[in-house]
């Protein structure tokens, strides 16, 4: 197998095992065996696990954003639209039977050094979402854009914990827009 084959199966494996089961109780044998090629094809793509973790939310980084913004895209130039709709569509897809939550949260309790590689990433992953957050509330119009995306992050992560103590298409998931919704619209009561 060519090198970035070998780099894709091992990066698709990784997907699916560190989401699925976490990536404390995955070694490097289950991703190599599930991604059909040897241990030295990952040690020559990935220095150590650790570069591979790392990899692995790299890749659910662009996944992450790439959901969020073809959210926003549904309604362009309507911010408080855009902002509703997204939380929409995380309602729907954290209902699916199939979801594990937040890649980066599930990262975040494995790995409680803030320091490590995987935990920057988190950083990183949520740290651009306040940043299109506070983007989004400040087109909305937002009486006090930052509260609003803080209280919209908050939100979100909720729903992130929900769908894992609840349970796919729990009532706290499906509730989820409309308190966006309330919270946008109160928020946003003066704006033009």
């Amino acid at each position: 197998m060519r090198g970035a084959d070998a780099e894709e199966h091992l990066l698709r494996a990784a997907d699916e095992l560190f989401y699925r089961e976490g990536v404390r109780a995955v070694g490097v044998d289950a991703v190599v065996g599930q991604a059909g090629v040897n241990k030295m094809s990952l040690y020559r793509r990935f220095a150590s696990k650790d570069d591979l973790v790392v990899a692995y939310l790299a890749r659910a980084d662009a996944r992450f954003f790439a959901r969020f913004e073809a959210s926003l895209a549904q309604h362009p130039g309507e911010p408080v639209k855009q902002l509703n709709q997204y939380f929409t569509d995380l309602a729907q897809r954290a209902s699916a039977d199939d979801y594990r939550g937040c890649p980066f949260v599930n990262v975040a309790a494995e790995f409680p050094d803030v320091g490590h590689p995987a935990r920057l990433c988190v950083m990183r992953n949520k740290m651009q979402l306040m940043t299109r957050l506070l983007e989004l509330t400040t087109a909305a119009g937002a009486d006090d854009p930052a509260a609003l995306a803080n209280a919209l992050a908050l939100l979100i992560e909720g729903v992130y914990a929900a769908s894992q103590t609840y349970g796919p298409g729990c009532g706290p998931i499906r509730a989820a827009p409309q308190v966006a919704a309330q919270l946008i619209a109160q928020a946003c009561a003066r704006a033009p």
